[in-house]
C-alpha cells in the first residue's frame, strides 16, 4: 500500500461516516468526528466523482433522475457505499462496550483508518487503552488529518505502524503499554483481501498471548461472495472495484469453515449474524436506500 491508496481508501470511507451523520435519519452509527477529517473540498470532490459514476452503478437510474444530483449521491452512498462499514462499527462497538463494563481494558483496531472511536467516547479515557494498528502510510495519514482537525491525541490511544497482513507481532503494541490481560480486538473490512491461511494464521497469533475471555469481532463474506450479484449489482460492483483498485477480494467462506478456524484458534462463537439478521437489527423500518448487504456476516468470538 502506498500513500496515495491510503489516502484514498480512509477519505471515502470517512466520506461515507460523515454522510450519513449530516443527512441520514435515523443514524445507525452517529461518527460525528468523520467529517472533521475531511475537508469541504473532499467532500465535495468524492461527491461529484460517486455522482459522475452513476453509469456504472446504475445506468437506468442515471438516466432517470439525471438532473438530480442529490439523488443520485444519496442512492450511491447508501446503497453501495455505507451499509456494511456503518452496520459493523455499530455492532462492534455495541459489542465492545458491553465487554467494557464486563471488565475489558485494552481495545485492539486492526486495520483501524481512520478510525474515530477514541474521540467519540472520551469517557473511557481511564477505562480503556486503545491500540491502533495500521500500515505506516495510513497512520501517517492520519496524524495529519488529526493535526488539521485541531484534535488532540487522548493519553489512551497509542498508534502501531504494522503491517500486520504479512507478519503480526506483539512487540510494538508492548511498547506501547499493552499488557498481558483480558483484550477485545476488532477486525473489520480486512477479511475479504486476505487468502484463507492468511486470515488463519492472522487469529492463531492474536490469541496466542492474550488470556482466556479476550475477543474479537469481524466480518467476512459468505461462500456466494462470487456468485451473487445482490440489489441493483452491488455486491458485483464491490468485487469489481476492488480488483480494478489493485487490492482484489481473496476470500469467502461457509459458517462451518470459519468455526474450523476459529475453533483451531482456540475461539468459540459467541454470537453470529447472518445477513437478514442485520438487516432486521439495523436496516428496518427505514424510508431510505440502507440495506445490508447480502453476503456479508459478522461474528463475535471469544478464547475459551
Amino acid at each position: 500500500m502506498n500513500q496515495n491508496e491510503s489516502s484514498l481508501t480512509s477519505l471515502v470511507s470517512a466520506f461515507g461516516r460523515a454522510y450519513h451523520s449530516k443527512y441520514d435519519k435515523p443514524k445507525i452509527l452517529d461518527d460525528f468526528i468523520a467529517k472533521d477529517l475531511i475537508s469541504q473540498e473532499e467532500f465535495s470532490a468524492i461527491s461529484k466523482n460517486m455522482i459522475n459514476g452513476i453509469q456504472f452503478f446504475h445506468k437506468d437510474l442515471g438516466q432517470r433522475v439525471k438532473n438530480n444530483s442529490n439523488e443520485i449521491l444519496k442512492w450511491i452512498t447508501q446503497v453501495q457505499l455505507s451499509p456494511t462499514p456503518l452496520a459493523r462499527s455499530a455492532y462492534c462497538e455495541k459489542v465492545l462496550l458491553h465487554e467494557v463494563i464486563l471488565g475489558v481494558k485494552q481495545y485492539v483496531i486492526l486495520g483501524a483508518g481512520l478510525d474515530t472511536f477514541c474521540f467519540r467516547h472520551p469517557e473511557l479515557k481511564n477505562n480503556l487503552e486503545i491500540f491502533e494498528i495500521d500500515h505506516p502510510a495510513t497512520q501517517a495519514f492520519k496524524m495529519k488529518r488529526l493535526s488539521n482537525a485541531r484534535l488532540d491525541i487522548p493519553q489512551n490511544l497509542h498508534f502501531v505502524s504494522m503491517d500486520f497482513t504479512k507478519a503480526f507481532t506483539y512487540q510494538d503494541l508492548v511498547i506501547e503499554g499493552f499488557k498481558d490481560t483480558r483484550t477485545f480486538f476488532s477486525l473489520l473490512g480486512v477479511s475479504y483481501y486476505l487468502t484463507k491461511e492468511e486470515i488463519s494464521s492472522l487469529m492463531e497469533n492474536l490469541f496466542n498471548e492474550v488470556p482466556m475471555g479476550s475477543s474479537i469481532v469481524f466480518d467476512y463474506a459468505d461462500e456466494s461472495l462470487f456468485s451473487v450479484n445482490g440489489k441493483s449489482n452491488r455486491v458485483s460492483n464491490m468485487v469489481k472495484m476492488a480488483a480494478a483498485s489493485g487490492e482484489p477480494m481473496k476470500s469467502c467462506f461457509s459458517y462451518n469453515e470459519v468455526e474450523n478456524m476459529l475453533e483451531k484458534a482456540g475461539l468459540l462463537i459467541y454470537e453470529h449474524l447472518s445477513p437478514s439478521e442485520i438487516d432486521e437489527i439495523y436496516f428496518s423500518d427505514r424510508n431510505d436506500y440502507l440495506s445490508a448487504f447480502e453476503t456479508n456476516h459478522y461474528i463475535h468470538a471469544v478464547k475459551k
